[in-house]
């Protein structure tokens, strides 16, 4: 890989030269930043990520190289990379390709040789904002006119941007426990610990009506992970309000715990810099048990909003960082959520209990 310069300027002002990497080309969005030694890939596809510049804190990046099976979705979902090392040799030997070759294919621009452990401490202390990467401009003024047209995370929608866009099948069709998908960036591996639990799916659109998801005649209904801001999608919690009138299970992950919440009137919120990585701590308030978790969100549900309405909602799970609320459970529905992700990938395995407690709902309510 030629040793091209590349450069990185923050809406602050503050600019970063290093060394190109993936294709020659200028991207903007969010910085973000994540915390995990290993699963870059998975976090590269994770829908989750979508419009977001990522940094990552670990400091060699390809360094076992990619494999097919390891995706999140079918493409590359974060706008940019900015890393330590970009590691071209990889140590995996039945890996796929380099991360140069997959970001090439993917169409991903990436700087790297820089100090990402100062562009973290700016982040923490600053807040998220948005940056623009460039491998072939390096002209600061026409960098910042890039940067000036990129709209801010906040009040924007993306969930129908990285949803299908037609319905499809998982799982065992003769299955008793049949689950209706709103897709709002899904990961596979959420659908995966469905189906091994017997599950039979039908993934849908984002903006899916109830009329449509009840015409497969679902036992339960699954609110899934994906990007942006959950205040702007108020057709999901249109679709949500309804079907908590069904009385059927429904369970939220990420920014589905977040349109659970806002279809119980209770609002969300733009965090400082948001959770990302594979070892955050959480309490459940229930059982009194801890467990490290994978997390990804950038938005938050108001705790002060909770607090005044623990009559609707109880609070079932917090973060132990910063206390932030991670799980909520509504009162007299077999309706809850969390804001990490249980089926982890990459992660620990501690949450998976979750997709149980779902099943059980489901054969429940049989």
């Amino acid at each position: 890989m030629s040793q091209s310069n590349a450069t990185l300027l923050f809406e602050d002002g503050t600019i970063y030269r290093g060394q190109a990497a993936g294709i020659r080309g200028t991207t903007s969005g969010e910085i973000c930043f994540n915390t995990g030694m290993t699963g870059y890939q998975e976090v590269f596809t994770d829908p989750s990520y979508f419009g977001q510049v990522l940094v990552t804190t670990n400091v060699h990046i390809g360094n076992y190289g990619t494999l097919s099976q390891d995706e999140e979705s079918e493409t590359v979902q974060i706008k940019g990379l900015i890393c330590k090392n970009f590691n071209i040799d990889y140590s995996r030997p039945k890996a796929d390709k380099d991360l140069q070759k997959y970001f090439e294919e993917a169409g991903i621009v990436a700087i790297h040789g820089i100090d990402t452990r100062e562009i973290v401490k700016k982040v923490r202390d600053k807040g998220a904002m948005n940056v623009v990467i460039s491998t072939e401009i390096d002209d600061v003024e026409q960098l910042k006119a890039t940067l000036n047209s990129t709209p801010s995370m906040e009040g924007l929608e993306l969930a129908s941007k990285v949803s299908t866009k037609s319905a499809y099948t998982l799982g065992d069709e003769s299955s008793s426990k049949r689950i209706a998908v709103l897709d709002f960036g899904t990961k596979r591996n959420i659908l995966n610990c469905l189906v091994d639990r017997g599950c039979y799916l039908k993934v849908f659109p984002a903006k899916t009506t109830l009329t449509e998801l009840n015409d497969f005649n679902p036992d339960g209904y699954f609110l899934s992970n994906g990007p942006g801001d959950p205040a702007s999608m108020d057709y999901a919690i249109a679709t949500i309000k309804e079907i908590l009138l069904e009385n059927k299970p429904v369970f939220g992950i990420c920014l589905g715990h977040q349109l659970l919440a806002l279809a119980n009137d209770i609002p969300t919120y733009k965090m400082h810099h948001g959770h990302r990585g594979i070892n955050h701590p959480v309490k459940n308030l229930v059982t009194g048990f801890c467990e490290i978790t994978t997390q990804n969100h950038g938005f938050g549900v108001s705790p002060e909003a909770l607090l005044s309405n623990q009559d609707k909602v109880e609070i079932t799970h917090r973060n132990l960082n910063d206390d932030t609320i991670e799980g909520i459970q509504v009162k007299g529905k077999p309706a809850f959520s969390v804001q990490y992700h249980p089926e982890a990938a990459p992660g620990p395995h501690d949450s998976r209990y979750l997709f149980d407690q779902f099943v059980e709902l489901l054969n429940s309510k049989k």
